[in-house]
């Protein structure tokens, strides 16, 4: 084991920890993102990732350092976001992808907004005790990260941010299996059956958004959309029950972290280094491709020799 980790360069401390992050990241979006993509509503990734922007800037504005906080101002942010868009939709005539393109803009620009005063009011004189604590804000690294990623950086912190935030959002997602498949499949026979439709739509949304502002940091705002997505596309094409669908979205997304972190990292040099983040999400499209173009072959082969054999 301890070979096999160090001729993938694992023997490194700081190496180990992003690709173990990066693994558990993936495999959280793709067990969430697999309800977002039966639900057909792949974009919410995109959504809740703009628009915890602004929740995190306020975080930031309001003295917050540590990724426990910012984690909280993403959520906050998201969860507001998601909630306004069902409401908008309950209450008009609105359907749901207006409704989160109208609420992604909106929040997104809100939180630029905030960065821009926030660097703007860094390059003036300050007048009082609040602008003299925003050059600090305003120089940080740290909310650039949630813009563009540096997974290159992950801290042992944030790695236990994405175990208990990701882990404990998998587990409820798993005592809550059949409901969330009942839900993502038919909520009228869902509510038909007496189970509490609106709480439970409710609670999967917070799962998601869980699931996409523990990964912000490392991917970054544009990209995670993208983590969420193709792991379960990539294990749609292999199977059509939900629950392998899941496991196997999970082993697409760790996998994607593992080897994304691992390239960047021989194919950057001294001086030119490689993103991981980005790394990370160009492996993770092209397991979507690959199973793209070989599962429908492989599926129909192993349902011939099936029906040979039967």
């Amino acid at each position: 084991m301890n070979t096999a980790f160090a001729l993938a360069g694992w023997d490194d401390p700081t190496a180990r920890t992003v690709a173990v992050g990066l693994a558990a990241l993936g495999a959280v979006a793709g067990v969430l993102g697999t309800f977002a993509v039966v639900r057909r509503q792949s974009l919410i990734g995109d959504a809740i990732s703009h628009a915890a922007l602004p929740g995190i800037a306020l975080a930031y504005l309001f003295g917050g350092r540590s990724p426990a906080v910012l984690v909280v101002g993403a959520m906050a942010a998201g969860w507001l976001a998601m909630n306004a868009v069902g409401g908008i939709v309950r209450r008009s005539r609105i359907p749901f992808d207006t409704a989160l393109a109208g609420a992604l803009a909106v929040f997104f620009g809100f939180g630029l907004l905030l960065m821009t005063y926030m660097q703007d009011r860094a390059a003036r004189p300050p007048a009082n005790d609040l602008e003299r604590a925003l050059p600090a804000l305003a120089r940080s690294p740290g909310l650039d990260r949630y813009l563009f990623g540096e997974a290159a950086f992950l801290r042992d912190d944030q790695l236990n941010a994405i175990f208990l935030l990701g882990g404990g959002a998998v587990l409820l997602a798993a005592l809550f299996w059949k409901e969330f498949k009942l839900l993502s499949f038919d909520k009228d026979f869902a509510a038909s059956l007496g189970f509490p439709t609106r709480a439970l739509d409710l609670l999967l949304t917070t799962l998601i958004v869980a699931a996409v502002v523990v990964g912000l940091q490392a991917v970054g705002v544009v990209l995670m959309s993208a983590l969420l997505v193709a792991p379960p596309v990539a294990a749609r094409m292999w199977t059509d029950r939900l629950g392998r669908v899941a496991a196997l979205a999970a082993v697409f997304g760790a996998t994607a972290g593992v080897f994304g972190e691992w390239l960047s990292r021989e194919l950057g040099e001294p001086r030119r280094a490689v993103p991981t983040g980005p790394t990370v999400v160009i492996v993770a499209t092209a397991l979507v491709a690959v199973s793209l173009a070989i599962a429908p072959w492989v599926r129909s082969r192993v349902s011939r020799t099936a029906a040979e054999s039967g």
